[in-house]
């Protein structure tokens, strides 16, 4: 739970200092006037389909980046700055899901590299990890 505290005053704090002593925009739209519960989920569980295939805006390296490297992350980024203003609790969840979703990505893979690499199998990699 302090984690959570802790993640959510450190969002929080650099929205505030962007908006203060920046240009940087933020949104003044409504999460729920442009997408739905379904949106939510897909791009919860699927982030790299849901951003290609809907109506996400999308273009330039740095989009390319993070949709090839950090998806999350790059979902995360882009609902701050749609969505900071009116739906704030959403956009916390979604750095949430960003920073365990990405961080338990990278540890599954190196778990599997691990064992892979000592000689074993990926199947006692995912027996292991059970």
């Amino acid at each position: 739970m302090i984690k959570i505290l802790i993640t959510f005053l450190a969002i929080t704090g650099a929205a505030t200092l962007l908006m203060n002593f920046t240009d940087v925009q933020f949104g003044l739209e409504d999460y729920w006037n442009n997408h739905g519960v379904w949106f939510l989920i897909f791009i919860t569980l699927f982030p790299r389909l849901t951003l290609l295939f809907s109506s996400v805006p999308f273009g330039g390296f740095f989009w390319w980046l993070g949709f090839f490297f950090a998806p999350r992350i790059l979902v995360a980024i882009l609902a701050t700055l749609s969505y900071w203003e009116q739906n704030p609790v959403l956009v916390v969840i979604s750095w949430l899901m960003a920073i365990g979703g990405e961080s338990g990505e990278k540890v599954v893979v190196r778990n599997r590299y691990d064992v892979v690499k000592r000689g074993g199998s990926v199947f006692e990699a995912e027996f292991r990890r059970l």
